[in-house]
Order: structure tokens, then sequence, then C-alpha cells
């Protein structure tokens, strides 16, 4: 639904006033308290049980709906269901809104071979098929062992691997002590939406390594990815 957000005492933090498209999304579930609600769009933040999911579906949405200008208004009430609530500003004009394309940014893309490292599948699915869309030939596993297990069984190159930090098994930094003596030119990425505490605390120093914070959009992993394999990070 198109509509005009308007300044004033109601109007959300994050809003920006003027025309707006709205996307309704309501359910009819069992709802959220609010100490859940608050913590919702938290990168890792989950009521499944362990092994699960991760919990970062909602965080990258928020993230993604952000980046673009607009905003998120949840409610919920336990035993009525949920709303989500997206909006998004209108282009002033079509003069101002880059032409669709239907390749990515040529410079942004490469013809390496990748691994992507990553547990949470839908994560892991939506890395793929960006980095595939900028012309990479991209391998992919659900953690560190099944990494090394692809690796021992692919004989040619590979030019890097993408891995998140935090996976069951073995984690990212496990998985590069195990793969310099075995691949030393092979470069590596790590991404994470952890605090920075708690990314220390699994062995990594972010000022020592290329490194990406969730959420991220499918260009800015592609950007991050051809700025490692230049060099330029």
């Amino acid at each position: 639904a198109n509509i005009d957000v308007k300044p004033g005492p109601g109007m959300h933090p994050d809003a920006r006033a003027g025309r707006s498209v709205l996307l309704r999304v309501r359910d009819s579930g069992c709802g959220m308290p609010p100490e859940i609600m608050n913590r919702i769009f938290e990168p890792f933040f989950t009521t499944k049980q362990t092994g699960a999911g991760t919990g970062l579906g909602l965080s990258m949405v928020y993230g993604m709906v952000r980046q673009s200008g607009g905003h998120v208004e949840v409610s919920s009430e336990p035993g009525v269901g949920s709303e989500f609530r997206v909006i998004l500003p209108v282009a002033d004009s079509t003069a101002d809104v880059a032409p669709v394309r239907s390749v990515a940014d040529e410079s942004l893309t490469g013809d390496e071979t990748l691994l992507v490292v990553e547990d949470e599948e839908s994560v892991r699915r939506l890395a793929v098929l960006a980095l595939r869309e900028h012309g990479y030939r991209v391998m992919e596993a659900a953690n560190g062992a099944e990494a090394l297990r692809t690796l021992g069984s692919y004989d040619a190159e590979v030019d890097m691997v993408v891995t998140d930090v935090v996976m069951p098994v073995m984690g990212g930094r496990q998985l590069v002590e195990a793969l310099k003596p075995l691949r030393p030119s092979t470069r590596v990425l790590y991404v994470s939406g952890y605090t920075d505490d708690a990314v220390i605390r699994h062995g990594i120093q972010r000022a020592d390594v290329a490194f990406l914070q969730k959420p991220y959009t499918p260009q800015e992993l592609a950007a991050k990815v051809r700025h490692v394999l230049d060099g330029r990070d």
C-alpha cells in the first residue's frame, strides 16, 4: 500500500517522513511476549533449540531494509499472532533510480573458485547464489569438518574460503588452522553476526583478518570477496 509518513510524536524513530510503500505480513500464530519481541532483530537471537537455527533471518531482513532507507515495525501478542510492517521510502523521481541490470556489477565479478562454509542453510544459500551471480565457481559446506572433507576431495586450486566464525562440529578458526598447511595460498574471509567480544573469544582478532559483519547484502559480500582476492583487504 502507498502511505504518507508524517512527522510527529508517534513517528517511528527509524522512519523518514514522506511518501512510502507499506508491506504488511500478518500471521495467526502463537505471538510473542515483549521480552522476546524486543530482541528478534538481534543477530543469533533465537527461541529455537540448539542446532535448529541461528536466528539470522530477521536480522538480515532488518539490515537490508535499513540500508534501503526503510524501517520495520512489529506488533505481537501471545495467543493472537504477529504483524510485521516493512516501510520503504518512495523515490522522488525515476531519474534518481539506477537502471536495472540483468548482470552483476562487472567490477565485483570474478571466475575464482570459492568455498562458502556456513551452518545456517538459508544464509549459506544466499551467499552461494550471490557469489555465483557474480561469476564465481562456488562450493559449500555446513561446518569446518565438512569443509575439510570437501577440500580433501577437490584436486584443483581453491582461491578463497568464506567461513562463519562460530559453527557446530568445527568453527571457522579451527578450519583455517587445519587448512593452512594443506592450502597455504588460499585466502580466507571470516563472517559473523556476533559482537567483537564474542568473536575474540573464538580466537579471531578482527583487526588482523579479513572480516565481514552479518547481516550483509549480496552486494556487500561480493565487494568484500573481490577486495580480499585482489589483496585490498
